[in-house]
């Protein structure tokens, strides 16, 4: 064999190896786009559940304290310590931010919905006040 057919086949063989190298390194990133997208779409369908379940239990608070007239300590009691105090009034004020009502919110208006006693009950469940949606200090 002579010197430059050892050097072409040397050649050769270093383009296939170093082709093989890339190829695999395509298919494998390939392979980490397609895991990415697996975990995006499920952190993002976990997103939309938890979401969707907030939305439910703030709905549930608010026909609790509105049409049922009892306050969120008693809520908070019901549920056994599966809900914190913080929790329900996030969750509750969740129900408010989402129904689209202007007056929910917005000064007192809460607490007079479902008559005198339960909104002066709700006042101390909501940290502060009602409706606000900021602490003094």
């Amino acid at each position: 064999m002579s010197q430059q057919t050892i050097k072409q086949q040397a050649r050769r063989t270093a383009r296939e190896v170093a082709e093989r190298r890339r190829l695999a390194r395509v298919e494998k990133e390939r392979r980490m786009t397609d895991l990415a997208e697996q975990v995006m779409v499920a952190v993002g369908e976990r997103d939309q559940a938890v979401i969707a379940a907030e939305a439910r239990a703030g709905a549930a608070l608010r026909e609790w304290t509105e049409v049922e007239g009892l306050t969120l300590a008693e809520m908070v009691e019901w549920c056994d310590g599966l809900l914190t105090p913080r929790e329900a009034t996030r969750l509750r004020r969740l129900a408010d931010d989402g129904d689209g009502g202007d007056d929910k919110g917005q000064g007192g208006a809460r607490t007079d919905e479902a008559g005198d006693q339960a909104g002066e009950a709700r006042k101390g469940d909501l940290s502060g006040g009602a409706g606000g949606g900021s602490t003094a200090g």
